[in-house]
Parts: structure tokens; C-alpha cells; sequence
């Protein structure tokens, strides 16, 4: 199976790095929302990697593109792909959807502040993708 984790790779790390800088000043705003928009695109990358690895190693890649976001976590857990359950996803789903459309203060900490788990998510589900697929 041929996918290209790239992409994933190096948000990964660009996240990792964001999250360093910022605990290096908490009290910095600028680097918070830096932090955040990293959160962002790699939220967005574990989202389409997931998937595009299940339509490659389904009978059916139909059956996976008209999955649910619910029901594609589901069946990325039952293939042991994730470290959280659909709950952990939905919330970071909801942060994810918290920082794109309004900006406040209070919501921009709290996504801040859950970034740390998440990380650690996107690492294990990067780790997971590349040794399934490495011959």
C-alpha cells in the first residue's frame, strides 16, 4: 500500500515544536495562536491520512469514503490504528471546529491546553499508519 505520510510527518513535528516554543512562555498570545493554527492543519491531517489508509485496506473503499466521522473512528479503533476511544476524537473534533470559527480567549486557552494530548494521539496514529504500511 502506497501512501505518502509526509505530510503528517512533518505537522507532527511542526506541532511538536510549537508546543516546545510555547511552554517556553504560556503567558505568550501570539505563540498560542501559532500553536493553535499548527493544532489545526495537523487535526485536519490525522483526519485525512485515517481515512485514506482505511479506503487502501478496505474490500470496500466506498463503504469507507461514506463513513461518518463517528463511525470512521470506530473502525480505526477496532483496527487498533488509535490511542483514544471516539470520545477523545470528538473533543478534539470540537476544538478543532471551536478554533475555526470564532475566536475567544477563554476557548483559545482550552484548546492550548488539550494540545499536549492530542500530540500524543497524532504521534501514535502516525506510528501506526507507517508500520502497518512498511513492508
Amino acid at each position: 500500500m502506497e501512501l505518502d505520510f509526509g505530510p503528517l510527518d512533518r505537522a507532527v513535528a511542526r506541532l511538536d515544536e510549537g508546543l516546545a516554543r510555547y511552554r517556553q512562555d504560556t503567558s505568550d498570545a501570539q505563540i498560542r495562536d501559532g500553536l493553535i493554527q499548527r493544532f489545526e492543519f495537523t487535526y485536519d491531517l490525522c483526519a485525512k491520512m485515517l481515512r485514506r489508509y482505511l479506503e487502501a485496506s478496505a474490500a470496500t473503499p466506498e463503504v469507507v469514503k461514506q463513513m461518518s466521522f463517528p463511525t470512521l473512528i470506530r473502525t480505526a479503533n477496532e483496527q487498533d490504528l488509535l490511542r483514544g476511544t471516539w470520545p477523545d476524537w470528538h473533543g478534539y473534533r470540537d476544538m478543532r471546529n471551536i478554533t475555526s470559527h470564532t475566536y475567544d480567549e477563554a476557548k483559545a486557552q482550552k484548546v492550548a491546553d488539550a494540545i499536549p494530548d492530542f500530540l500524543a494521539e497524532a504521534r501514535e496514529l502516525l506510528r501506526r499508519l507507517q508500520e502497518r504500511t512498511t513492508p
